[in-house]
């Protein structure tokens, strides 16, 4: 990839091409009724392109295909080594292509260049390298039965999964989605998020090219209400993996039920508590708390949106945390100097200032932020806003924002932080900040939730799980336990003569 700060982003994004149909059997097609939906950018709210509005027939006619490669055996019953190859090479064509999907990703989801050219992009390639070397190091078992009996326990294909995956971190999301999925053998049926269709279906382009067979992976845009839950209902599709919001992730749980019993993986919202203590490093744990806020604008499912401050620290470290937090400026995201994009779109634009309202009624102090940001290009920019003198109980310490909004909360000790911090329907992430190892194990161990920082936020990679507690999710991204989601376990019992 080019250094981001020597290239005249905004020049390439008036010669860049928009893939614009959907990925089925192979080949880039419109869709069955030839409608179309538009594609924004969140910067300046100006249409970016049209994009392929895939319908119920549409889907049908991919998970035939679908089902069809899967049954061939053409993916499903290659060796590991021959899935590794292709998916080897598919890496190796989009780290040729790494600006130009930085640059849709940057256009299409509002998020900083900086940020999709340093993080989004590479964390996708990552995925995709470091899950495909491991398609040949992952072994069956032996059971330790009687000596006359050999038992055997297989991991064997899902079948056919479909894969639904949100905008706000399209191209990461998928990659997470992709790689284990098609790694153990199965054929993928991807739906990107209406809003953000444009490096899924750039990456399947490029899949098809490094050999992947016709059928194995199809890209289906559309929207959730139509397409999603004529998917989700599907007979013939055998898992489901969705990243997104926890009402939606209830749906398609339902419609799993009333289906077939689709095995279902759910990767859903979350109230992240961030755990500052009086002997923590105040200035790293300030500085990491406006990161945890504000980052992506605030729009992460993992955002440290609960940041729990122990009371003798309390208004010394909210000045800290103003100072920080006015380091984090929305701007034009194809400036590589920006830290801060917009958000996704008017309505999460209005949702957010709905918020600052609910925080002022019910008596939260606004510290800093709290407005829509004016902006020559148009689009949707908000500042990134703090409440001081929040109390867990508050609609604003409970119910997920998804924007850069920050809930500071005091607690006296040890037990009232991790009683405040789960508190919460969710548990997805958050963090402990202290130097004490008896305090941060202490709160790390009894906090529920699926991943927990000790003097960081946002840790972790490729290498360890990801997912939730509760109203967060079930099933596993990342590392080999996301393998595991996407495979039947089956036991073959010889009795020996």
């Amino acid at each position: 990839m080019s250094t981001q700060e020597t290239i005249n982003w905004a020049a390439k994004a008036v010669e860049i091409t928009f893939p614009t149909q959907a990925i089925i059997n192979g080949k880039s097609v419109d869709s069955v009724s030839g409608k179309t939906a538009t594609v924004f950018n969140p910067a300046t709210g100006k249409a970016l392109a049209q994009v392929a509005d895939c319908t119920p027939d549409d889907a049908d006619i991919a998970v035939g295909y679908a089902r069809a490669s899967y049954e061939s055996g053409v993916w499903s019953q290659q060796s590991p080594q021959a899935r590794k190859k292709v998916l080897l090479r598919w890496v190796e064509l989009i780290e040729e292509h790494a600006d130009e999907l930085a640059l849709l990703e940057s256009l299409n989801a509002g998020k900083p260049i900086s940020d999709t050219c340093n993080v989004d992009i590479p964390g996708a390639i990552t995925t995709l390298r470091w899950t495909a070397e491991a398609i040949d190091k992952v072994y069956d078992e032996i059971a330790p039965t009687a000596p006359n009996t050999l038992a055997l326990i297989n991991r064997m294909p899902l079948g056919i999964v479909l894969a639904i995956v949100p905008w706000n971190f399209p191209l990461s999301t998928t990659a997470w989605k992709l790689a284990p999925s098609l790694a153990t053998g199965n054929s993928v049926i991807l739906k990107p998020d209406p809003k953000t269709p444009f490096t899924a279906l750039r990456i399947a382009q490029l899949a098809i090219e490094a050999g992947l067979p016709d059928g194995v992976l199809q890209v289906l845009p559309g929207d959730g209400a139509n397409l999603g839950k004529h998917l989700s209902l599907h007979p013939d599709i055998d898992g489901q993996t969705f990243t997104g919001s926890t009402a939606v992730g209830k749906l398609l749980t339902e419609y799993s039920a009333k289906s077939n019993l689709k095995r279902t993986f759910l990767e859903l919202g979350g109230k992240s508590a961030n755990i500052v203590f009086a002997d923590a490093d105040l200035d790293k744990a300030a500085e990491m708390a406006a990161v945890a806020g504000f980052y992506n604008s605030g729009q992460t499912c993992t955002a440290g949106t609960r940041l729990l401050i122990e009371e003798s620290i309390y208004d010394e470290f909210l000045e800290k945390v103003a100072h920080y937090t006015r380091q984090w400026v929305p701007a034009d995201p194809l400036d590589p100097g920006s830290n801060m994009g917009p958000v996704i779109d008017q309505r999460q634009l209005d949702t957010i200032q709905s918020y600052i309202k609910i925080g002022l009624e019910e008596g939260a102090r606004l510290l800093c932020g709290g407005n829509v940001v004016a902006s020559e290009q148009g689009g949707f920019f908000h500042e990134p806003t703090v409440f001081a003198d929040v109390n867990n109980d508050m609609r604003i310490a409970r119910e997920e924002i998804f924007g850069p909004v920050v809930s500071a909360i005091p607690f006296k000790d040890v037990d009232d932080a991790i009683r405040i911090a789960n508190d919460s329907p969710y548990g997805l992430a958050g963090a402990v900040w202290s130097r004490n190892i008896n305090t941060a194990h202490k709160v790390a161990a009894a906090v529920r939730t699926g991943t927990m920082g000790v003097n960081n936020y946002f840790g972790g990679d490729i290498t360890v799980p990801f997912g939730g507690f509760k109203e967060s999710g079930n099933g596993r991204d990342k590392s080999l336990h996301a393998m595991h989601d996407y495979t039947e376990l089956k036991t073959i019992w010889i009795e020996l003569d």
